[in-house]
């Protein structure tokens, strides 16, 4: 790789970071594919879960 030159995180094609209008993506195809990755939750932050705010609870009155 050279200078200002990175891998794309999904294909891992070399691609110039100053002249990708999608970086650090190589195509709008790669970033969708990531973007659905992380919607479908195959990608994770690792870490504990936030913790169950009560007041932001939909069901009003129902227990679990």
């Amino acid at each position: 790789m050279g200078p200002g030159a990175v891998k794309c995180p999904t294909c891992k094609r070399e691609i110039d970071w100053a002249s990708s209008p999608y970086r650090p993506f190589c195509s709008e195809r790669c970033r969708l594919i990531d973007l659905g990755a992380w919607l479908s939750e195959q990608r994770a932050i690792p870490g504990d879960s936030a913790p169950a705010d009560p007041d932001l609870d939909p069901r009003p009155g129902l227990e679990e």
